[in-house]
């Protein structure tokens, strides 16, 4: 199982997203993306860099909650999973996640593009 949810960064005086995949288990970020828009492309390339998962559970975003992230968990064999509505509860170790993420990574950092913000990410990731 995996939980996800989605924060911004600002590059440049611009936003850019950031989508971390996260084992509810054991708090490790297992999958990643970044990207100037907040869209489900952002979730698909996270999925891109995933090991085998069982469940995705995220909250009801239309990042999440359409189309091409249905065809990404039927070509992965992925359970999906959606916390209930109003109940941000569901998904608190993702935004535990992005609290770190943001403290450990961001804080106090300036990433000149999206390039450099990918390359931080995966450094800092892996």
């Amino acid at each position: 199982m995996v939980v996800s949810d989605l924060t911004y960064i600002n590059v440049t005086g611009k936003w850019h997203y950031i989508c971390l995949l996260i084992n509810p288990f054991n708090g490790e970020i297992v999958g990643y993306s970044a990207d100037t828009k907040k869209d489900a492309e952002l979730v698909y390339e996270a999925f891109m860099s995933l090991t085998k998962v069982e469940i995705f559970h995220t909250d009801r975003g239309n990042e999440f909650k359409n189309k091409i992230i249905d065809e990404v968990l039927k070509a992965f064999e992925i359970k999906r999973s959606l916390s209930k509505k109003g109940y941000p509860y569901d998904i608190a170790v993702a935004e535990a996640g992005y609290k770190i993420i943001k403290t450990e990574f961001v804080f106090n950092r300036t990433f000149k593009n999206l390039e450099e913000l990918k390359r931080e990410l995966k450094n800092y990731v892996l």
